[in-house]
């Protein structure tokens, strides 16, 4: 059998070489059919090598809709209307109870997300938001705690890292040069990359990631992973997809599972050390495929639902994660 030679030239990941920009692009114009198996063996084989076991992570809608903001692909986004149930910020308490019930099945990631542009002021909302991550802390001192709260400046960032925020969310979402073309130009992209980097001084780490499946190019998708990479994160979250009614993309088509089998592989060999997630559209979307796709360089899933869809159980996630660790 003959590997494909931008493959076969991929497998020095393998023993700690970097791919460039160039034979990343390779892999995603050249190889196709059949060769995404064999690109899909070898992302596997670099994620077993470099990255930690595949484990999970859940999150808690705190505060939902309503937001200023004109994201393409968001239900959230007070300027689409898609009959998603909005509601204020959630009381530490009802936020405590959620993380106490994905530990006790053995979680021990779990973000907590609001809609809206974020803090550059530590406001009476921020001030809230700070006391529910002390309570969950205080419950659960090993739970580790991500935070998604948009965009924020270095005091507010200085904040989080103060109350127990190990982990933020923020998310590139595409290629950062077409942010405002396929996501939003309600605000930019540059403040988000702030966002990071102020957290990043503080010590907290982050999970940078983005969506496919919005009309980007396959050369959108490769600028993605390399911006990501540059930003040295620890966590990216992937998710495909899923046109909703009421946006702007709902015309969208769902992706291609080989499409993104590829996609996922390609990130997994640009960025092979990192935790890459499944997030969005694993079960929604991709259905049958998830193994497969598991398989292709993710090394963590989202279990028990994301902000305004349902995901699958945390018991048959669990066992699922299982099985994918044998591999």
């Amino acid at each position: 059998m003959h590997l494909h030679p931008a493959i076969e030239n991929a497998y020095k990941v393998l023993d700690g070489a970097e791919l460039t920009r160039e034979e990343a692009l390779a892999l995603a114009l050249q190889v196709n059919g059949a060769d995404i198996l064999d690109l899909v063996s070898l992302a596997n084989k670099v994620r077993q090598k470099w990255a930690a076991p595949i484990a999970p992570c859940s999150i808690i809608n705190a505060k939902s809709g309503r937001c200023e903001q004109n994201c393409r692909f968001c239900a959230q986004s007070a300027h689409h209307d898609t009959g998603v149930t909005t509601y204020e910020l959630l009381p530490k308490e009802e936020v405590v109870a959620a993380a106490r019930k994905a530990y006790a099945t053995g979680v021990q990631m779990f973000g907590y997300v609001t809609s809206g542009i974020g803090y550059l002021k530590p406001n009476e909302e921020f001030n809230k938001i700070l006391e529910t991550l002390d309570a969950l802390h205080a419950a659960l001192p090993d739970m580790k705690l991500c935070v998604s709260i948009g965009i924020l400046s270095s005091e507010t960032a200085e904040l989080l890292a103060k109350h127990h925020a190990w982990r933020y969310n923020m998310n590139l979402q595409t290629n950062p040069s077409r942010y405002h073309e396929l996501i939003a130009d309600t605000h930019n992209i540059a403040d988000k990359i702030a966002t990071i980097k102020h957290l990043q001084s503080f010590g907290v780490t982050n999970c940078t990631g983005g969506i496919f499946g919005l009309g980007e190019s396959w050369q959108d998708r490769v600028e993605m992973a390399f911006a990501i990479k540059e930003l040295n994160v620890d966590g990216i979250p992937l998710n495909v997809l899923l046109p909703i009614k009421g946006t702007p993309l709902e015309e969208k088509p769902i992706m291609r599972p080989s499409e993104v089998a590829k996609a996922f592989a390609i990130f997994r060999l640009v960025n092979p050390t990192k935790m890459i997630k499944f997030a969005a559209g694993r079960e929604t979307v991709m259905k049958d495929f998830q193994g497969l796709l598991m398989l292709a360089g993710a090394n963590s899933l989202m279990t028990g639902g994301y902000l305004t869809t349902r995901g699958r159980s945390i018991d048959d996630d669990l066992a699922f994660i299982g099985q994918l660790n044998e591999f």
